[in-house]
């Protein structure tokens, strides 16, 4: 944000930088609540907030991502899509931030976290579930007050990009009837896509770039399980969860698992 922005004014009392942002308000949120106080619980906090706002972000994208699809305009959809693997590369470098923490430093404060857990963040299951993966079972785990739980119904409930590219396909004559037992008749239409890309490049690069989301939160999955591994070993989760044991096994979670496996059919 520039100093003098066309039009703007910088007397007191009309918006600055600081109010714009409301950065006294950001930075009274880091609380620490270790005692003794340990140094590297700040960064603790304050990267798993980031990770929150960045998600916040990366669900805004995506839900642009599939109303441009349902409309059939899938230039917006792989410029906001391609907006959010931005950020999910960068969330990708915030892991590594977490571990230039010592082991030793992180068990300093630990304790005091139980029983949060990363495994509650809501937000990261509202992308899970806008992007096509949907775990119902995970609702009664993870809401923690009523506002929580009303997202994730409706996050549910709503459709997801995977329903919006089969409706994109659709509207281009590729029929994608839904069910296991069309599993046949979908790979057939996805093939036809993949094997005549230049007769469907839009679809063709559409699909491409869902899988390069699907494919950057595998390798979050995976830094996220070394990052944890290297910080805890096999001790269980602060949330009561199996720790390690459980986040590995999210590791073959795919998002477009009919884009994955079409690969082999080619």
């Amino acid at each position: 944000m520039s100093e003098q922005s066309s039009g703007g004014s910088s007397e007191a009392g009309e918006l600055s930088y600081g109010k714009y942002l409301r950065i006294p308000e950001m930075l009274s949120l880091q609380t620490p609540v270790a005692s003794p106080p340990a140094h590297d619980e700040l960064l603790f906090i304050v990267v798993h907030q980031s990770f929150e706002l960045w998600f916040n972000l990366i669900l805004f994208e995506l839900e642009t991502v599939r109303d441009a699809l349902f409309e059939g305009r899938t230039f917006p959809a792989r410029h906001y899509l391609k907006r959010a693997q931005a950020i999910e590369r960068m969330l990708l470098e915030h892991i590594g931030i977490i571990e230039s923490m010592l082991p030793q430093d992180f068990l300093q404060f630990r304790g005091y976290l139980a029983p949060a857990s990363g495994f509650q963040s809501v937000q990261f299951r509202e992308i899970e579930f806008i992007s096509g993966l949907k775990e119902p079972g995970l609702l009664s785990r993870l809401s923690e007050t009523p506002e929580e739980q009303a997202r994730l119904e409706r996050r549910l409930s709503e459709p997801t990009l995977w329903d919006a590219f089969c409706a994109l396909l659709e509207a281009n004559g590729l029929p994608m009837p839904t069910g296991e037992e069309n599993v046949e008749a979908r790979r057939a239409s996805l093939l036809k896509m993949m094997r005549d890309k230049d007769a469907y490049p839009e679809l063709f690069y559409t699909a491409e770039s869902l899988m390069t989301h699907d494919e950057l939160f595998v390798l979050w999955r995976q830094h996220h399980l070394l990052m944890v591994e290297r910080q805890i070993g096999s001790k269980t989760g602060t949330g009561g969860t199996a720790g390690v044991s459980y986040l590995r096994s999210t590791l073959d979670k795919r998002f477009y698992p009919e884009l994955w496996e079409l690969r082999s059919y080619l």
